[in-house]
């Protein structure tokens, strides 16, 4: 019978090959929403536990003891924080106002029809309050200008244009290191934008948990139109552009999502990645702003 060290051993070498096919793929893709260069293994009664959320690639990888995996056709129990993380706040505040520049992405065309907002000045300053209508429910969210004016200025531009209407959240996660919704690709596929770009809007102070509102990404300075809501725990780096918060109610909603749990058909065997679409499909009928 294997020791505590040799499964320990075992776990860590099977990360190691997972993490080199997952580099391979990541550089085939095109567009592949939240990134970080990070690891965090975690021991818990001798088995190696090892949540990755690698840069280009979508997909947070969980390596497990395979018998302790739930059964794919019931949705294992989701623990969900009931505090919310605060909004973070700059050491130092923007300028008023700032310079917002949204060149166009030469990768990715736009999925749907729609216009980059104009190059130019934005205040830096006060809030906006927007309405996610949706299959299961409103999710009411406020953006905050003093944490990132161009990002606000680019959701509600593909807000007020349609860009999120009629378009499913393709992405759910409900393990411990990464409790998410991402939304905002038309596609569905986690490769879709908007064909522009827009420099990241971050921080040291970064900080991501139930609450919070940010914009993915697949890599350094290529935000679009991706975003996702965090309803509970997300060990990331601050390498993504925080531009809100998310209301009680909202959470509520998000809460319902996520104990439903995630459709096992969707989800990549291959480097362990739990994440994928929600059981329960939510679609964007139509975003209101305030």
């Amino acid at each position: 019978m294997a020791t505590n060290q040799q499964r320990r051993e075992a776990a860590k070498r099977k990360l190691e090959s997972q993490l080199k096919h997952r580099a391979a793929r990541a550089k085939r893709r095109k567009f592949v929403g939240i990134g970080v260069v990070a690891g965090v293994v975690v021991v818990v009664a001798g088995v190696v536990t090892a949540l990755v959320l690698s840069k280009g690639s979508s997909n947070v990888t969980a390596a497990a003891d395979p018998s302790a995996s739930p059964s794919p056709s019931a949705p294992a129990p989701v623990t969900i924080p009931t505090a919310r993380t605060p909004l973070p706040k700059r050491a130092t505040p923007l300028a008023n106002p700032i310079s917002c520049q949204f060149p166009a992405d030469t990768k990715t065309p736009a999925s749907k029809p729609v216009k980059a907002p104009p190059n130019g000045d934005e205040s830096s300053t006060g809030t906006q309050d927007v309405t996610l209508k949706t299959t299961q429910g409103d999710i009411k969210v406020t953006l905050d200008r003093s944490l990132a004016p161009c990002a606000v200025d680019s959701f509600l531009s593909l807000a007020k244009q349609g860009f999120y209407t009629d378009t499913s959240c393709h992405r759910l996660g409900t393990d411990a290191g990464l409790q998410i919704l991402q939304c905002g690709d038309p596609t569905g596929t986690g490769s879709g934008g908007p064909g522009y770009t827009y420099k990241d809007e971050i921080f040291p102070q970064l900080t991501y948990g139930r609450g919070i509102l940010a914009m993915a990404n697949a890599g350094a300075n290529t935000n679009g139109s991706q975003f996702f809501m965090v309803y509970g725990a997300a060990q990331l780096s601050p390498n993504y552009t925080v531009f809100g918060s998310i209301s009680d109610d909202g959470l509520k909603v998000l809460d319902k999502v996520a104990k439903a749990g995630v459709d096992q058909s969707t989800v990549n065997p291959q480097g362990g990645d739990t994440t994928g679409k929600p059981n329960l499909p939510v679609k964007f009928t139509a975003v209101a702003v305030a």
